[in-house]
């Protein structure tokens, strides 16, 4: 681990984060204490050339209107091209309040109220709500699992974008199941959607937690001329360094006539200037976070690997094994089977909040999404509980969940 302590506690609560501060509100108090693994935010300090940053900046004292960093913008640039090998122009960067922000905007100028914006089950479900709530109709395409791994059913999305789907919500990384699309993935997505005129919003958001023995990430719009200019890639630090606060993200769209309706209507809307120390955070972790981020992807590693371990030798627990993001979709089905328990009830008795599986997609009430980015000792901790209630079950009337 180096200079990075990772296993080291950072008491949260009472610093006005959802993670903790809502934790009883929204779960329930619980004996033991009610342990949070919902929210995707990490337990992680940020870099200290974060920290420092930060600090130089607000020992200055004034914080009034900001510009545009051009430096933060340079820095994202690089980053893609060091870190994903896909060269950025800094003019294709655009500001957005934060990815799901970006991703709203995009809906609303680019498809009509009325029309048809494609999603893959399970998935993140604000994806679900971006489309409702801007009274856009959804198309769940989902996906399918063969030899133990999430698969895009293309087959199933060609249908749906012959019959005049106007968008597709796309998730690279995949939220919850932790897929790292292949570059012949993305290809015959970006084919297929050539072919019928789709435009593709990617959230690309956990692009740089990817690991050892995944393909690698690869940014959509890098993978054929046609998604260069057919789609539009949102992404930010929060996941990789923890940044979520701050809603500092942007936008890469190479198609010059998206990008200038895309900036005119946040000009419109008077949301296009930036978060100052957001900024100034960002900038800093592209810039000088490299070696922080090898450290915390081989601790989350081993933290997948420990979870993955103890939750399949459950009998009737499935985890699937993410190759990217630090969070875990879990089939707790055939240890719940005939108990009347969902997995999020399951979990609430034994004092741990997990994101219940129904939320990712109809019927999944048998599965929860476990955040795994915390100190190995909380993540131990959870998972003692989750093997002491899976006894309990499995002994039945003479053990209690």
């Amino acid at each position: 681990m180096g200079l990075f302590d990772f296993h080291e506690p950072v008491p949260r609560a009472g610093t006005g984060c959802k993670k903790w501060d809502l934790l009883d509100r929204i779960f329930g108090e619980h004996p033991r204490g009610m342990l949070p693994f919902w929210i995707a935010d990490t337990e992680f300090r940020v870099p200290e050339e974060v920290v420092e940053e930060l600090r130089r900046r607000v020992d200055h004292g004034i914080f009034g209107y900001p510009v545009r960093d051009q430096r933060a913008v340079e820095a994202v640039a690089r980053w893609w091209g060091r870190r994903h090998r896909w060269e950025v122009d800094p003019g294709w960067i655009c500001h957005s309040h934060g990815v799901m922000g970006g991703v709203a905007l995009a809906i609303r100028l680019f498809t009509r109220e009325g029309d048809r914006v494609a999603v893959q089950t399970p998935i993140y479900p604000p994806f679900r709500w971006v489309v409702e709530n801007n009274r856009r109709v959804l198309v769940e395409n989902p996906l399918v699992m063969r030899d133990g791994r999430y698969q895009m059913d293309l087959n199933g999305l060609e249908e749906i974008f012959a019959s005049g789907a106007r968008a597709l919500l796309f998730c690279s990384p995949h939220n919850p199941t932790g897929r790292v699309w292949t570059r012949g993935e993305l290809e015959a997505l970006a084919a297929l959607a050539e072919r019928y005129g789709v435009l593709v919003i990617s959230d690309e958001i956990h692009c740089d937690l990817v690991y050892d023995g995944s393909p690698g990430h690869v940014p959509f719009p890098s993978v054929s001329p046609w998604a260069r200019e057919g789609s539009i890639l949102f992404s930010s630090p929060s996941k990789t360094f923890n940044l979520a606060g701050f809603y500092t993200a942007y936008g890469i769209i190479p198609n010059g006539a998206m990008r200038r309706a895309y900036e005119t209507e946040l000009n419109n809307l008077f949301m296009d200037q930036g978060n100052e120390l957001g900024q100034r955070a960002m900038g800093a972790a592209y810039s000088a976070g490299e070696a922080w981020l090898e450290g915390l992807l081989s601790y989350l590693k081993a933290n997948r690997d420990l979870a993955v371990r103890r939750l399949g030798s459950i009998p009737g627990v499935i985890p699937t094994v993410p190759e990217g993001t630090f969070l875990m979709w879990i089939d707790f089905g055939g240890l719940l089977r005939d108990t009347g328990l969902t997995a999020a009830g399951f979990l609430k008795c034994l004092g741990l909040a997990l994101n219940k599986g129904e939320s990712f997609a109809e019927g999944h009430q048998a599965f929860a999404r476990l955040n795994f980015g915390c100190p190995r000792a909380m993540l131990e901790e959870a998972l003692g509980r989750i093997e002491e209630g899976a006894r309990a079950v499995i002994l039945g009337p003479r053990g209690s969940a």
